[in-house]
């Protein structure tokens, strides 16, 4: 007998149900048989993967800024902000409140020993969400070919000896080049007729890779090693080249001392100037820091400079930090390149005078950045500078002035105030938006890089500039600030890592407990930078980071 199809359909549906009803049963039977909660998934995996700062404005409070006017008549702007800024909970009453300032201006914000207003001399925006979701952060686009310097570990960058190199005889006369024995990513330093020496002397006796000048951690000393000249090298007319002249093997190593006469050939004389007084006052700590998901340790990408006094310019001090992208090698040619610039333009005793006298080294500033990105020929690698230039006067008031490039960021604290001394050039911030927009090519909503890069303003990266006339090598350069003899001061630059994950409020705390804890030490400027480091290391920072605290009272004291 045939059975219809009709009947075969009806069975297997029946049979469905049948089947489903079954399986409803047994998974509430299972739920049933214990009453003890499901254990929660790895926690391990969730913090790995979960972002340090949220993306999503609704984690935080919304940025409001409202003014209001105490009793005294005073305008006070409060501003709110996220972890991920550079600004803080405060007033923005003595000066600018807009949100944009002036910058370098020749108007000079006096602090006295009175309580100051907290001042904003520069900008930044908490990252706003993005319309088409989050962006990776990863910021390298390119790597230029040859080794790295850090290789991934902690560069030694303690201050120690500076020595400076002027050639003061044969036909590259004049030229200078200076040196710190404790960044090792300025170290060794090689003599040459030509390029890739790190000071190049024209002369035809002087061979392509003539001699090189390194520090000798074990003797504390600076020494000299003839690299098989032909023509030889002398100290003090005193041979130091390998006693089989044209062997081209190397020489013996020969200490340095200041005042030293360098002959390399028969005309061309260097003259050695050495500050060995280590600077009381300056702390400098750094960390590649772990990426989240390996474990493994970042590449070193983050150089440290620190001048104090500046080489050849008597009462002024450099201190910065340069964060590369890309690779390390444009952070490392720009640390070598910017502060030996201005060291030059300083060393021009009308224009130090004219520093002095104006109160103001804006011009000093923009144009060594100039002369940096002129000099710069990484095309596919770039860097921020962030660079905090520092004088006294015949009074001993000090003057202090930032410039910078990109996202690293400088505070001052003076009589218990923060002031924000940079300008964040990210492109999602105010000012980069506004920049962009002024120029007639805006970006588009939701957009928070250009061609893969999140910053708008930079050294380097010579390809994307020619891409994008977007970008930008022009700094922001802050308005001066003025300390009395009467003021406690100090100022803490760092490289974004830190900026990731701890506001400008709470840096400036971990300054003073710092400084509380280890007040009694004689290393208390190193102290402060390691106890702020060590809070963003705690804070699983993914990126590296770099700190440099400077303590003005201290060094005030010691001239």
């Amino acid at each position: 007998m045939a059975i219809s199809p009709l009947a075969v359909s009806g069975v297997a549906v029946a049979t469905l149900a049948v089947l489903g009803l079954a399986v409803l049963a047994c998974r509430r039977w299972r739920r049933g048989a214990s009453s003890a909660p499901p254990p929660p998934a790895s926690s391990q995996d969730d913090d790995i993967n979960m972002p340090l700062v949220s993306d999503n404005l609704d984690d935080y409070p919304v940025s409001s800024n409202s003014s209001t006017v105490d009793e005294s008549g005073i305008r006070i702007d409060r501003i709110i902000t996220s972890p991920r800024t550079h600004g803080i909970v405060g007033k923005g009453a003595t000066y600018p409140t807009e949100s944009h300032v002036i910058e370098g201006e020749t108007h000079v914000i006096d602090v006295t020993n009175s309580k100051t207003e907290e001042l904003y001399l520069g900008n930044t925006l908490k990252r706003p969400a993005v319309a088409n979701g989050p962006t990776p952060d990863v910021k390298h686009i390119r790597r230029d070919s040859g080794e790295s310097n850090h290789n991934g570990s902690i560069p030694d960058i303690i201050v120690g000896s500076n020595l400076a190199l002027e050639v003061i005889a044969g036909p590259s006369h004049g030229i200078n080049h200076y040196m710190q024995s404790g960044n090792k990513s300025m170290l060794p330093v090689t003599l040459g007729r030509v390029s890739p020496s790190h000071l190049v002397i024209k002369d035809s006796e002087v061979s392509g890779k003539h001699a090189q000048i390194d520090w000798n951690a074990n003797k504390l000393k600076w020494e000299i090693v003839d690299m098989g000249s032909l023509n030889g090298t002398f100290l003090n007319s005193r041979s130091v080249n390998h006693p089989d002249v044209g062997s081209r093997h190397w020489g013996e190593p020969a200490e340095l001392a200041d005042g030293d006469i360098i002959t390399l050939g028969s005309s061309s004389k260097v003259q050695i100037e050495l500050q060995n007084q280590q600077p009381v006052g300056v702390g400098i700590a750094s960390d590649p820091m772990t990426a989240r998901r390996t474990g493994k340790k970042l590449h070193m990408e983050d150089v440290s400079c620190c001048q104090y006094p500046l080489i050849g310019v008597e009462k002024f001090g450099l201190f910065g930090i340069f964060d590369g992208h890309g690779g390390d090698g444009a952070a490392i040619a720009a640390s070598r390149i910017l502060p030996q610039n201005i060291a030059n333009i300083l060393s021009q005793q009308d224009t130090k005078e004219r520093v002095i006298s104006c109160r103001s080294a804006s011009d000093v500033l923009r144009h060594a950045f100039a002369l940096t990105e002129a000099a710069l020929h990484h095309q596919y690698e770039g860097c921020t500078a962030t660079i905090l230039l520092i004088w006294f006067d015949q009074n001993k008031d000090c003057f202090v002035q930032c410039a910078n490039l990109g996202d690293s960021a400088c505070i001052m604290s003076v009589n218990g105030e923060t002031i924000i001394m940079t300008e964040d050039h990210r492109v999602v911030s105010t000012t980069e938006r506004a920049r962009m927009a002024n120029s007639g090519h805006p970006l588009k909503d939701g957009e928070s890089r250009i061609c893969g890069l999140n910053l708008g303003r930079m050294l380097g990266d010579k390809f994307l500039k020619e891409q994008d006339s977007r970008f930008s090598s022009e700094p922001y350069v802050s308005q001066v600030v003025r300390m009395t003899k009467a003021c406690s001061a100090s100022a803490l630059i760092a490289s974004d890592g830190l900026w990731d994950v701890i506001s400008t409020n709470r840096a400036a705390q971990l300054v003073l407990e710092g400084k509380q804890k280890y007040s009694e030490q004689k290393t208390t400027a190193d102290k402060v930078a390691h106890h702020v480091l060590s809070e963003a290391r705690k804070l699983r920072t993914k990126d590296n980071t770099s700190v440099i605290f400077v303590d003005l009272d201290t060094l005030r004291r010691d001239l």
